[in-house]
């Protein structure tokens, strides 16, 4: 144990706007929601940590911070029981739910992640080495993403169009495609479906084909279609698509699919905790896991997770939920520390407008991000801008995120779209 103790944990609520994105369970709300963990030691070393904003999470998050003081940042399976041992009171042991499409059993994963990370961030400020150093050692200099493309509406009802514009149609994916491309430098592009019939989607992919001849290329309609019409796909985009992403809803489902798919079956759905993988595995039901620090409890969770992929002969990539700078170093510095991590990591960066640290740090140059050197994750908070987009979670009215509610709002008929097709 160290001699450095945490004397004080401030979780800071944030918005930051966002634009009409379009997916399975609705739109994207104006403002997207996020909290910033900053964990301070009695020997003035900060560690940052980030997790969703919404207002079953913060509560949760806040109980944790209120214990920690006077805990050891090194302690990191005593943090976890501290964690444990919050959540069990009242009705913080239930589940969580994120958007309407990642539910968990235990919120426990959830919770932990942003504090191991301000902890990890303390651990490696205090050594003078990067956070991947603690993970094990960089294995790559620069981590690769992939381009997220989105339908979307041209800008939010009442509100005039945003610099992205429409994208509703194949031509237009494409026109989104090349801007980031063109943008960010990115190798690797990945449509979120489950918005339209799937002709319509196929012919989008198509389209990008066609533009982008060389480019790995995925689609991911989040369990909007049955497992007939998925294995249809499957073999209609074979030799297109480097994986198809949760076709169908659940283990099951995805091994129906898998059994008759000549194309490999990716998911951050369907297997989004450890329980999840036995069944998997022994279904062969998906092929590439998506890690994502924020849902698997933490930064070496997500190693251990990696190791178990190895294990097994599963593909790994990286899932991506709106998001600012400092999940974005975290997922640098665990990709870079993952040597099978070997598909590109999604990423929503591009699409958000404003962050809360300071630039020059995190730069997309030919779609990858060059794994940050300095101590800890190598990011510092810009204060300005914390103040800012917490003055604008105070201001905006959003304290959860309700995709099928804000569809509803402008399109009172509608219903998720989960196995629709």
């Amino acid at each position: 144990m160290s001699s450095a103790k945490i004397s004080r944990v401030v979780v800071t609520p944030l918005a930051f706007a966002d634009p009409p994105l379009l997916n399975v369970v609705g739109v994207h709300q104006p403002w997207a929601l996020r909290a910033v963990v900053e964990v301070h030691t009695d020997d003035g070393v900060l560690g940052l940590g980030e997790t969703y904003g919404d207002e079953t999470h913060l509560a949760r998050l806040e109980a944790v911070a209120a214990r920690m003081p006077g805990t050891d940042p090194y302690d990191l399976n005593g943090l976890r029981r501290l964690v444990a041992e919050v959540l069990a009171t009242g009705d913080g042991g239930a589940g969580a739910s994120f958007g309407g499409m990642l539910d968990v059993d235990s919120a426990s994963d959830t919770v932990f992640s942003p504090f191991e990370v301000a902890c990890l961030d303390i651990q490696g400020h205090r050594a003078g080495v990067p956070v991947s150093d603690l993970l094990g050692g960089a294995v790559r200099d620069e981590v690769p993403f992939s381009g997220y493309l989105f339908y979307k509406w041209a800008g939010h009802p009442g509100a005039p169009d945003d610099e992205w514009g429409e994208a509703l149609t194949p031509d237009q994916v494409v026109a989104q495609a090349r801007r980031l491309v063109d943008g960010w430098g990115f190798g690797s592009l990945k449509l979120k479906g489950g918005v339209f019939p799937p002709d319509e989607e196929c012919a989008a992919i198509e389209a990008l084909r066609e533009a982008f001849p060389d480019m790995p290329l995925r689609l991911d309609p989040n369990g909007a279609w049955t497992v007939p019409t998925s294995i249809e796909v499957a073999r209609r985009l074979d030799g297109v698509l480097e994986y198809l992403e949760d076709p169908t809803p659940g283990i099951e489902g995805m091994a129906a699919v898998a059994a008759q798919s000549p194309l490999p079956l990716a998911t951050n759905m369907c297997v989004i905790a450890m329980e999840h993988l036995p069944p998997a595995i022994a279904q062969d039901a998906v092929q590439v896991v998506l890690s994502d620090h924020h849902l698997w409890g933490g930064l070496r969770r997500s190693a251990l997770l990696g190791g178990i992929a190895d294990t097994w002969g599963l593909g790994l990539s990286m899932h991506s939920n709106s998001h600012l700078g400092v999940s974005l170093a975290a997922m640098v510095h665990l990709a870079a520390a993952t040597p099978n991590l070997t598909y590109a990591c999604d990423t929503h960066y591009p699409w958000k407008t404003q962050d809360v640290v300071e630039p020059g740090v995190l730069d997309f140059v030919d779609g990858s991000v060059k794994v940050p050197t300095t101590p800890g994750l190598g990011v510092t908070l810009d204060r300005d801008a914390l103040g800012l987009l917490h003055e604008q979670y105070l201001e905006c009215g959003v304290r959860r995120r309700e995709d099928t509610v804000y569809m509803r709002s402008i399109e009172p008929g509608f219903s998720p779209r989960t196995a629709s097709w």
